[in-house]
């Protein structure tokens, strides 16, 4: 069976998961306290399910590499 592919999550999803506000979580982007989005197509951008995961388990300590 192998493992699922990473989902891209897009900002909808990603507010509702993390609770956080939209000029929260660009805040913490732009800090390296939250994973950086990734391009899927002009003008459209979304996160890695995992990365958004790994964020999850321990915000404060989260530093994006």
């Amino acid at each position: 069976m192998g493992d699922a592919p990473d989902r891209i999550l897009r900002i909808k999803a990603v507010l509702e998961l993390t609770g956080l506000s939209r000029s929260t979580l660009y805040r913490k982007v732009g800090q390296g306290r939250f994973p950086k989005q990734i391009n899927i197509a002009e003008r459209c951008v979304g996160w890695r399910q995992s990365a958004v995961r790994e964020w999850m388990q321990n915000p404060a300590r989260y530093l994006a590499g």
